[in-house]
């Protein structure tokens, strides 16, 4: 079983790369279907509940009785009940890695290579999706530590580059329609990403200085979220409201619109590079949760061996997991943040409390690390 350990800066990377996975792509749209024109100060309250939901998971996972997520859920709420809680887990953190893969599927299908089938890109990322899941906690969160620059060099020159195109008219005006559509449009930002952080209990506790788990998890979401914010202000102050609701990938199409002297034009690229890394990364962590998960439930050796097969039923739940992109849109903006609040919200709490009331864990069990790498 997996006994890697990684550095708190590694972890803060690796909440980095998976809070901006799916979400620089999909959710300045989510956000401005109910926001509008306020969709950044819905992205805004979205962040701060997030950090508040950052804090929960830290202060629960800070208290789980063993170093398996799937091993503490059984001593705290009983080995059948906890078996249960534990394989309906996993079967969240599956379900995730497939909205991932057929996310990457539709984004690359539509977008960059039209003319090639969504099965055999789902096919080649479940490849190496597998590939970096099998050499363990440790080295795919070393290549994050490596690609993690390039990812805030590229989105530093999207940035510069799109300036000149910016209008913050497209703000205004604040609030028109009241509060409720700011707080209704920061539901999708709280349920992607972080009501899916939950997933990173299964790499908590692999964090080699407890002292530092906590704030190496809130620096992580605090730079994750302010980039989100970013990108959805620039989103919206460049395609406007209207444009940023109507495109699939708003952020994206606001990349088409550079233009630096008529020479420097259509370096979306960049931002598909962007995507391509941070969601590769977020897919392997879900990945990898679901094979530790499944090897702990049922005492498996080695978490590698299921790997192969969880790969042949990803690629093929990514075809059926939702029809086409427009649902699977509506579904994430709409369906998957009270779902994903079950497992992201619910489950800390209930977990929390009762370690609580068992007076289990908290800073009486921490102990040195073996220190920072």
């Amino acid at each position: 079983m997996e006994q890697g350990k990684i550095a708190p800066r590694q972890f803060t990377i690796l909440v980095i790369m998976f809070i901006i996975g799916s979400s620089i792509l999909l959710v300045p749209a989510a956000l401005g279907a109910q926001a509008k024109q306020d969709a950044w100060i819905s992205a805004i309250l979205g962040v701060a509940v997030g950090l508040g939901i950052i804090v929960l998971l830290a202060a629960a996972g800070s208290r789980l009785p063993s170093a398996s997520l799937t091993e503490s859920l059984k001593g705290l709420l009983g080995k059948w009940l906890g078996t249960v809680v534990a394989i309906f887990f996993v079967i969240h953190a599956f379900l995730l890695s497939v909205f991932m893969l057929r996310y990457i599927g539709d984004f690359m299908a539509t977008q960059i290579m039209p003319e090639t089938p969504v099965e055999a890109i789902h096919i080649v990322f479940i490849i190496l999706v597998i590939m970096a899941a099998k050499h363990g906690l440790e080295t795919f969160t070393r290549s994050a530590e490596i690609f993690l620059p390039w990812v805030l060099i590229f989105l530093f020159i999207l940035t510069l580059f799109v300036l000149p195109q910016m209008k913050l008219d497209n703000l205004l005006p604040i609030m028109h329609n009241g509060f409720a559509p700011v707080l209704k449009g920061s539901l999708p930002l709280i349920g992607i990403p972080y009501l899916e952080l939950v997933l990173l209990l299964m790499v908590y506790p692999h964090v080699d200085d407890p002292s530092k788990r906590t704030r190496a998890f809130l620096l992580g979401g605090t730079i994750g979220g302010i980039l989100i914010i970013l990108i959805t202000v620039l989103t919206l102050s460049v395609l406007g409201p209207y444009l940023t609701v109507r495109n699939i990938y708003p952020s994206f199409a606001l990349t088409k619109k550079i233009n630096i002297g008529s020479f420097l034009q259509r370096i979306e690229a960049l931002l598909a590079i962007t995507w391509f890394l941070t969601i590769y990364f977020k897919t392997t962590v879900t990945f990898y949760v679901t094979a530790v998960g499944i090897a702990q439930i049922f005492k498996l050796k080695r978490y590698q061996s299921v790997l192969a097969p969880l790969g042949f039923l990803a690629a093929i739940y990514a075809l059926i997991v939702y029809p086409d992109i427009v649902y699977g849109i509506r579904f994430a903006g709409t369906i998957w943040t009270p779902y994903a609040a079950v497992f992201g919200l619910l489950l800390p709490l209930v977990l929390l409390g009762i370690a609580m009331l068992r007076k289990i864990g908290g800073s009486g069990r921490r102990k040195k690390g073996a220190g920072s790498r």
